[in-house]
């Protein structure tokens, strides 16, 4: 994918990129978010009716490859999974179309973001880096949700770590337009939902996890068995709002199954195909495609550059 040519986007991209780096430290070859993670294969095979809300290629042939990264929030590569602040949990789902040619879903355990722009996002970090433990009351990132209730919203929504990465449902940030062969289009935001059941656990019993529960657990499940998703589609009504990823829809909005996602194993060198993988937030394929929420092409700015950076390392 190639860098926008907005000379004010990408200067922002930058900006939050060496904000990343200043909250959890240069970490070469790694990410800059999200930097711990695990990746699968696997299979996804839609359901009957998917087709009648994109006629994109994996919602129309039998059956796609998937590629699959779990991971902890922050950059930090060596973060313990039962460390509060490794949620929210990520899930980066690659559908393999061709050869060289795919299409993502980039999601994690919670339903919203906190800010509507990236503006906004790098003065939330730049508040969370200024704040000490000795910093007067109230703090700047106390000022900061004082005076932005999506982000004060996102930051009290519980983020209970979950038992496994299979126990989590995980949600898309932004909104797409999925697109029928007819040319009717709905707009909706995704949700893997596991087949196991949601799982969290308390905070004495994460206390007690080991820091590498998470990954090993997932070795373990998938090895006794494949792990299935199912990914459906909260769809808007005419009206709602769908390029503002802090706007939550009403939970009355239709639920549309798309399909089941099963994975069967890791993939083979997980720490090389993690490092080269850069995932997309955009969809860049016919069928679907992205709203206008600003977030989109500034997070597919930040992803490129932190995976160049990543992949040079």
């Amino acid at each position: 994918m190639p860098l926008p040519t907005d000379e004010k986007l990408l200067a922002l991209a930058n900006d939050l990129l060496q904000q990343f780096d200043q909250l959890f430290g240069l970490n070469p070859g790694f990410r800059a978010a999200h930097a711990k993670g695990i990746m699968l294969r696997g299979v996804f095979t839609p359901a009957p009716n998917a087709a009648s809300l994109s006629r994109a290629p994996h919602f129309i042939r039998e059956s796609t490859p998937v590629s699959l990264r779990f991971s902890n929030s922050t950059g930090v590569p060596v973060i313990p999974d039962n460390d509060p602040n490794a949620d929210p949990r990520g899930m980066a789902v690659r559908f393999h179309l061709a050869e060289r040619v795919h299409t993502d879903i980039v999601s994690h355990s919670v339903d919203g973001f906190p800010t509507h722009t990236g503006q906004e996002f790098l003065e939330f970090l730049k508040a969370v880096a200024a704040t000490k433990a000795d910093s007067p009351h109230p703090t700047p990132v106390e000022a900061f949700l004082g005076t932005h209730p999506a982000a004060l919203a996102f930051v009290q929504t519980p983020k209970p770590a979950p038992s496994s990465f299979a126990r989590e449902t995980y949600y898309g940030v932004t909104a797409t337009r999925f697109i029928t062969r007819e040319g009717t289009a709905r707009y909706g935001r995704y949700r893997l939902l596991p087949d196991a059941g949601n799982d969290h656990l308390t905070a004495d019993e994460v206390a007690k996890k080991d820091a590498n529960y998470l990954h090993d657990e997932i070795v373990s499940r998938v090895a006794a068995g494949p792990v299935k998703f199912k990914i459906v589609a909260q769809l808007a009504n005419e009206g709602d709002e769908v390029n503002d990823a802090t706007i939550h829809w009403p939970e009355d909005r239709e639920i549309f199954t798309i399909g089941d996602l099963v994975l069967t194993h890791p993939v083979e060198d997980n720490q090389a195909e993690q490092k080269h993988v850069i995932f997309d937030p955009i969809p860049r394929v016919d069928g679907i495609e992205p709203s206008d929420d600003p977030l989109l092409e500034l997070r597919a700015a930040i992803y490129l550059l932190s995976g160049r950076r990543r992949r040079s390392a």
